[in-house]
């Protein structure tokens, strides 16, 4: 039974894997099946996408209409509500905050496309009128302050293109920090100053994607999804340690993404290929797993982003699903919200969530080009 899931799930990720251009997918399915589809991989067609979407989506349909259904009942049982708040950019009204020399450039070119948001893959908040999201597909960081959008291009003093930047969290006030998944690289962006500088130079990195600053421990630590290990630094950027290496056990990784740490200072890692979360205390030390692979709630297919709010609850976004999926503390599954779609509360392939302070939920809704905000609304009993 556990291998047809495992098998199943291997061709979900395959095609998903090539759809979103996802490396830790593609290094796992290429790790995996070795030299049979490695060669594959890289002249799959377009046809052949279709039709094994078109299979998988057939195989699935079932157990996604029964994950709905059983969804309204669970959050009825647990008292609390997801609300829907708004989205970013707002639908046809927002607006995009340029220089002169952008306008100008635009009105001669005659380009007149004012899309804000390509492929956002993070996001780190403070309150709904003040957050920020890392675009992928245009290699910017993009400031929304009161629903106004500010772009901010991402350029260092090598005046290099950022290909594939993953990761984001705030280090200090005005100061945050950002993955780039091809170039190896921890980068720290200085606000204010509109500055970009590598954080160390001298760090050697395997495909960072996820990325916290754990204000416990004045530590960042740095997901290494190649490696399957999680890297260690002090404030300023240096080596202190490392946690893991490729396998199932616990403290092993199969390609981790994204990391979460709470005030605390406990560590939530998405262990993606395992199809598991690992929880750390903040020194580094195991305390616990929960998640396995399936098709169903309370499963997970293919888990991305993670946080928790002011109750502890943990929050997984599920590409797959559609969906993010809410645990408590010991594991167990709650209830969930999203649905495949485009409308408010549906999702297209999200990657990434932020809980702030006050429970607002962001969550980089990445197929559908925008960041979806939500507020969790606790229900008491009478």
């Amino acid at each position: 039974m556990y291998k047809t899931k495992k098998y199943s799930a291997l061709l979900i990720g395959i095609i998903f894997g090539t759809l979103n251009f996802d490396q830790s997918f593609i290094s796992y399915i290429n790790s995996t099946l070795k030299n049979f589809i490695k060669p594959l991989s890289k002249y799959i067609h377009a046809w052949g996408i279709l039709f094994m979407l078109f299979l998988t989506f057939g195989i699935l349909s079932k157990n996604l209409t029964a994950q709905g259904s059983n969804q309204q009942k669970v959050e009825n049982d647990t008292l609390n509500t997801i609300v829907w708040v708004s989205q970013f950019p707002e639908k046809g009204n927002y607006q995009l905050k340029k220089s002169f020399m952008e306008k100008l450039l635009n009105f001669i070119t005659g380009n007149e496309n004012t899309e804000l948001i390509s492929k956002p893959m993070a996001v780190w908040a403070s309150n709904p009128d003040n957050f920020w999201v890392l675009d992928q597909g245009n290699g910017t960081l993009i400031k929304s302050e009161r629903k106004v959008g500010e772009i901010t291009q991402l350029k260092n003093t090598k005046n290099t293109r950022f290909p594939s930047v993953v990761g984001i969290c705030e280090i200090s006030e005005n100061n945050y920090l950002i993955t780039d998944s091809f170039l190896n690289t921890l980068f720290l962006f200085r606000s204010n100053k509109r500055e970009l500088l590598e954080l160390n130079d001298s760090l050697h990195l395997e495909q960072p994607t996820g990325v916290a600053y754990s204000v416990a421990t004045n530590e960042i630590w740095v997901v290494e999804t190649k490696a399957h290990q999680i890297s260690i630094l002090d404030s300023t950027g240096n080596f202190i340690r490392k946690i893991g290496q490729r396998g199932t056990g616990n403290g092993e990784f199969n390609f981790p993404t994204s990391i979460w740490i709470d005030k605390s200072g406990t560590v939530f890692i998405v262990d993606a290929m395992n199809f598991r979360i690992q929880i750390f205390s903040k020194n580094g030390e195991f305390i616990s797993t929960f998640g396995e692979i399936g098709d169903a709630t309370g499963y997970m297919a293919r888990p991305k982003g993670i946080a928790t709010d002011s109750d502890g609850n943990i929050y997984v976004v599920d590409a797959l699903f559609n969906a993010v999926q809410i645990f408590d503390q010991e594991g167990r599954f709650l209830y969930s919200f999203g649905v495949q779609g485009q409308g408010d509360g549906e999702f297209w392939m999200p990657t990434a969530i932020y809980v702030d302070e006050y429970n607002y939920i962001y969550v980089a809704d990445t197929y559908n080009s925008r960041v979806q905000i939500f507020q969790l609304r606790k229900g008491s009993k009478e």
